[in-house]
């Protein structure tokens, strides 16, 4: 008599479970174009960043090159007061929305309101 051994090829349950274990403890590995993919991708926020921070300084850094050995008095801004006061108080004789647009410009205003505390370069008027 003869004897045939078929197999199903799903192995025994406790050759099962050590394969279950070992294809979850397996490691990520990536080769060196998925490392280099991995870096770009991980760089782009921070590179997105600063030329962020460099194209919205423009406007600081042509006030601050040009105004290179000028010297300027500054001011603290108190309770109710206002550029148009500031401005007559500094250039009396001069027109105040000509100082006033000066003051705007040396300290990057966009408007007109003033908040108390707030520290302000002035032109020096001759």
């Amino acid at each position: 008599m003869s004897a045939a051994i078929v197999t199903t090829g799903f192995g025994t349950p406790a050759r099962q479970q050590e394969t279950r274990v070992r294809a979850t403890t397996s490691r990520l590995r990536l080769t060196r174009r998925g490392r280099v993919v991995f870096t770009t991708l991980a760089s782009v926020p921070l590179i997105l960043w600063a030329v962020i921070a460099v194209l919205g300084s423009g406007v600081a850094a042509a006030d601050i090159g040009s105004s290179a050995g000028a010297s300027f008095e500054y001011v603290t801004v108190g309770q109710g007061d206002s550029l148009w006061a500031i401005a007559e108080s500094i250039a009396p004789h001069d027109d105040p929305r000509v100082v006033i647009d000066e003051i705007m410009r040396l300290n990057g205003l966009a408007d007109m309101m003033l908040e108390p505390g707030q520290r302000l370069a002035l032109p020096v008027v001759p």
